[in-house]
């Protein structure tokens, strides 16, 4: 069957094939009654419109490549919902890539997708003890709009969109401190990034600013899943003097603790607090719902890409980068909250 061309719809109008390659790209010289006839006309005739020479012409793929650690996360999977709600309207298609927190695979990902000849880059950075600036300074150079979501690197002339971690993590802790607890553990992650690093520092500060003893031998290093949360609760719970609360910085690792204190005849909230950091779905949906940090995701990945549309607008030179941080919300839930059993008891 015969694709239907510019010129058939033209023939069909009654006008110039120009007018009708204008109105079809939205061009503003064409009046609005033009453009909906052209349009409404092609789509009855089942016109499909050449992307690649479309891309060719305007020097756009509308395309954008989005990198995320993993993609099994409902954290990165709804920040890439709220970047495609944000975008698809404007004409755009999301690449998605996800590094597994490899730094080969990161590079690899930034690589493939200059290949494609997206518009921009959105990426959230991978777990890789990086110093070395080069491949993101190889973006800048080519003038392809990069902004950063939740994990970011500071490099002058990037854009960024995360939550202020230590706010987050500085409410969590004083709300495990309001609850009575006094010997209070962390879970960290790789603390060279730094939603994870502040995360640890506003746990610290909130300690010091209470008058509590800042023991570092509570603070344990560790990955963002199940399994590693329970190998170090268990380290946690065979100490000489164990803690009285946990405050994880994920909530991958806080469902790992509360396995161990339960396999370990504990009670949560009586004996041992836990609070996470993310508000995944599954904290609230548990009988034994997790107090958590909530991000915004879909926020953030509306505003990251109305950052990357902003750039674009201004052709790829804003003098200045954005640096946008959202508030962070504490989800008090049963996990932590032992004034509601105290008061239940009275």
């Amino acid at each position: 069957m015969k694709k239907t061309t510019i010129y058939d719809i033209a023939e069909r109008l009654n006008v110039t094939a120009a007018t009708v390659s204008r109105a079809l790209n939205g061009n503003p010289k064409i009046s609005e009654a033009t453009r909906k006839l052209v349009n409404d006309t092609a789509k009855e005739m089942n016109y499909e419109q050449n992307k690649l020479a479309l891309a060719l012409k305007s020097g756009k793929s509308f395309n954008v490549g989005v990198i995320v650690p993993r993609i099994d996360s409902n954290f990165f999977a709804s920040v890439i919902r709220g970047i495609e709600e944000e975008l698809y309207p404007k004409g755009y298609r999301v690449i998605i890539c996800q590094t597994h927190d490899q730094e080969n695979f990161e590079i690899g990902n930034i690589n493939s997708l200059l290949n494609a000849q997206v518009d921009g880059i959105l990426m959230s950075i991978s777990n890789a003890k990086l110093e070395n600036n080069n491949t993101f300074n190889n973006l800048l150079d080519k003038n392809i709009p990069l902004v950063f979501f939740d994990r970011k690197k500071d490099i002058e002339g990037i854009s960024s969109v995360t939550i202020d971690d230590y706010k987050g993590a500085y409410e969590a802790t004083q709300h495990l401190i309001d609850q009575g607890c006094k010997r209070i553990a962390h879970l960290s992650n790789d603390r060279l990034l730094l939603i994870f690093k502040n995360r640890y520092l506003g746990y610290k500060q909130a300690i010091i600013d209470n008058g509590l003893e800042f023991d570092e031998s509570l603070v344990i290093e560790t990955i963002s899943k199940v399994l590693n949360g329970r190998e170090t609760t268990k380290l946690l719970l065979e100490m000489t003097n164990p803690p009285d609360a946990i405050f994880s910085a994920s909530d991958f690792t806080a469902l790992g603790a509360i396995e161990e204190i339960k396999k370990h005849g504990l009670k949560i909230p009586e004996d041992i607090s836990v609070v996470g950091f993310s508000n995944e779905p599954f904290t609230r949906f548990m009988e034994l719902s997790i107090t958590s940090v909530d991000q915004s995701p879909i926020e953030m990945g509306r505003i990251a890409a109305q950052v990357f549309l902003e750039e674009v607008g201004n052709g790829k030179k804003m003098k200045t980068k954005k640096q946008i941080v959202l508030m962070p919300e504490l989800i008090i839930r049963k996990s932590s909250l032992k004034s509601v059993l105290e008061t239940n008891s009275n």
